[in-house]
């Protein structure tokens, strides 16, 4: 089987800035992994590699089997980026036939999979309602069933659960887990710990560095630790003890 997204030796930056050094990621079909680290650690920065959309400084990614960057891939990744960007004086169904059309899915498949993507995040009763009129939490849900609509075998989804309710959360992640039933890769960001919990398997990133990755079981007996939390504190614990000592 080959893996989704393949990452070796990857560094990266911009100028003499590194921002990422050393990263290693295999992600298969059917797994999903959380990205977790404090703002500026690296996470966006790498799932921007990972999509394209900056060049590797050094190191090899490949996602379904091709070398990044490559624009023939982004068709079939569903993006969901941490800033909302929609069109606020359009209708949500406006916005989610729009953004359908322009991944490349026919309007006839497009209104087939519209109520099933809205019903997953709960907007199917607030579909005609100009987006501008949405609150955070329902810009964010919204975000996400475009990113479901094209049914790609990649999900990057980037903070997805930041400003919504515990109960909704629960519900998107009852469908995440069935889309990776069916065999999808999702990656995602997080700083939300309930969330790393629910993935396959975690990369803790700090400073540009993983500092720990692994599946959350495996991470919580090698760190003989009750939660994932704690493995991030003392994973950080670790890393600054080898930079004095380097």
């Amino acid at each position: 089987m080959t893996a989704t997204i393949e990452v070796q030796g990857l560094q990266q930056g911009y100028g003499k800035t590194v921002v990422l050094h050393d990263i290693d990621l295999t992600v298969m079909p059917g797994e999903i992994l959380a990205l977790i680290g404090p703002s500026g650690a690296g996470k966006t920065t790498l799932v921007s590699t990972i999509m394209g959309m900056l060049r590797p400084k050094a190191g090899r990614v490949r996602v379904l089997g091709r070398a990044v960057p490559d624009r023939a891939l982004l068709a079939r990744i569903g993006y969901m980026a941490q800033t909302d960007a929609l069109y606020t004086t359009l209708s949500a169904r406006e916005n989610l036939m729009f953004f359908g059309t322009m991944m490349g899915v026919d309007r006839a498949t497009l209104v087939q999979r519209l109520p099933q993507a809205t019903a997953v995040v709960n907007l199917d009763q607030a579909l005609d309602q100009a987006v501008g009129d949405y609150s955070g939490g329902m810009k964010r849900r919204l975000s996400l069933a475009i990113a479901l609509l094209a049914d790609p075998p990649l999900l990057i989804l980037d903070e997805p659960t930041v400003g919504i309710d515990p109960e909704l959360r629960q519900q998107i992640w009852v469908e995440l887990h069935r889309l990776a039933d069916e065999g999808k890769t999702i990656l995602l960001t997080t700083h939300v710990m309930e969330d790393a919990e629910e993935a396959s398997q975690l990369m803790m990133i700090r400073g540009g560095a993983a500092i720990a990755q692994g599946t959350p079981a495996a991470l919580l007996a090698a760190y003989q630790v009750d939660s994932i939390e704690q493995v991030f504190l003392k994973a950080g614990r670790a890393q600054d003890a080898h930079n004095r000592h380097d």
